[in-house]
């Protein structure tokens, strides 16, 4: 039977590419090359985006393609950070350890498998609801390269940072916080969020400047911003037409 070439084997080609470079990142640190390793991280976050880039240009959106996507996300961005945070850290914590060191894995394939479920549309979205898992990632592995590797920390502060990547991160990607998707470069996406826009530049810029440093406080306030407005409209929410009521009757 001959085989069947679409559109979608070029996207689908570059998604694989996503799934070489977690698998490459894997391989680096069994041998204790951290550095090599966040590397081919960062090179299948640049595949992960120039498949959705190049399945809208051709128009070959398909669920397949959603599908094979997540499984080499949860690869790239989930056991490849699980694995490096035990390598670097947790291994001396025995079984403890490999517990702790797995929420990161567990919690993007848990992620990933709402997302696809929740998927209506390929279209971009303003927001994602929970953390995306190479979000997540970059989070794990920026501390990891750029504080862990280098000892920026004292060991105290470094034990809380690590139980903070451990179990915190994972949480808000299982969450319902609502988390501003990357701003595209086009003047449509500029009028609607342009302070996302100007911090998103500011953070690039920043990135640069510090070759790495300002990475990991980004994300951290990326985190905590997304968490605050999110709180903020939950207790909003919260208030019922009856303390409304009571309120004018007070006036």
């Amino acid at each position: 039977m001959a085989l069947r070439i679409t559109r979608s084997i070029v996207p689908n080609l570059l998604t694989l590419g996503n799934l070489y470079s977690g698998f490459t990142a894997l391989v680096y640190i069994t041998k204790d090359d951290f550095f090599h390793a966040a590397l081919f991280v960062f090179i299948a976050a640049v595949f992960d985006m120039l498949d959705g880039v190049m399945a809208r240009l051709i128009n070959s959106t398909s669920e397949l393609g959603a599908e094979l996507d997540s499984l080499c996300d949860a690869v790239s961005f989930g056991v490849v950070p699980s694995f490096m945070l035990y390598k670097m850290y947790f291994y001396q914590f025995g079984d403890i350890g490999i517990l702790l060191s797995s929420f990161p894995a567990l919690g993007g394939v848990v992620r990933l498998a709402r997302f696809n479920v929740m998927l209506t549309s390929f279209e971009d979205k303003l927001y994602f609801t929970g953390m995306p898992i190479p979000s997540a990632a970059l989070t794990i592995i920026s501390y990891l390269i750029f504080f862990k590797l280098n000892n920026k920390l004292n060991s105290e502060l470094d034990f809380y940072v690590m139980l903070f990547l451990a179990i915190a991160v994972p949480l808000v990607m299982v969450s319902y916080i609502k988390f501003d998707n990357m701003p595209r470069p086009t003047k449509k996406s500029i009028k609607q969020r342009p302070i996302v826009f100007i911090i998103f530049i500011l953070a690039i810029l920043l990135s640069v400047i510090t070759k790495g440093m300002a990475v990991f406080p980004f994300m951290l306030f990326y985190i905590l911003a997304s968490s605050i407005r999110w709180f903020i409209k939950w207790l909003k929410s919260q208030r019922t037409p009856e303390d409304d009521i009571s309120e004018i009757e007070e006036e």
